[in-house]
């Protein structure tokens, strides 16, 4: 039971069967709201996380690169936590990153406080390195992946 990424479109069709979960539903507003602000440029975008048609989590770049870095997001549906999902996500894009420009520095955010996310990340080769400010977390660590 494998997992796979599929690109948030613009327009996703929140109608569809595979969307109809709530948090999916809340995904796809997001979105909406969130590709005019930041653009639509593949693969700097989010991603569905989907299971046997089945979307399961989501993950993004939160936009495109600048100052040759990028950061990376990602979200597993509660009901499936725990299963790995959050773990594909976070190496998938790490992949796409670097398959993309070898040279970025890739980053992510993550609230204060050691938890499954900040679990992953330090398993990906990331690196706490300071707090800083967010707009959507407020204080948060910044992590940055060791080369």
């Amino acid at each position: 039971m494998g997992y796979k990424l599929e690109i948030i479109t613009e327009k996703a069709d929140s109608r569809l069967p595979q969307f109809a979960s709530e948090e999916c539903q809340q995904l796809i507003s997001i979105y909406e709201h969130y590709y005019p602000k930041i653009g639509f440029k593949i693969p700097w975008v989010g991603y569905f996380i989907v299971q046997e048609n089945e979307v399961v989590g989501s993950c993004s770049f939160t936009g495109k690169p600048n100052s040759n870095k990028v950061e990376l997001t990602y979200w597993t549906f509660k009901k499936h936590e725990g299963q790995g999902v959050s773990s594909f996500a976070c190496q998938e894009l790490i992949k796409i990153a670097k398959d993309t420009d070898p040279k970025l520095i890739i980053t992510a955010k993550t609230a204060p406080g050691y938890n499954a996310a900040t679990k992953i990340l330090e398993k990906n080769n990331f690196l706490l390195t300071q707090m800083v400010q967010d707009d959507n977390i407020g204080d948060s660590w910044l992590w940055i992946l060791d080369k």
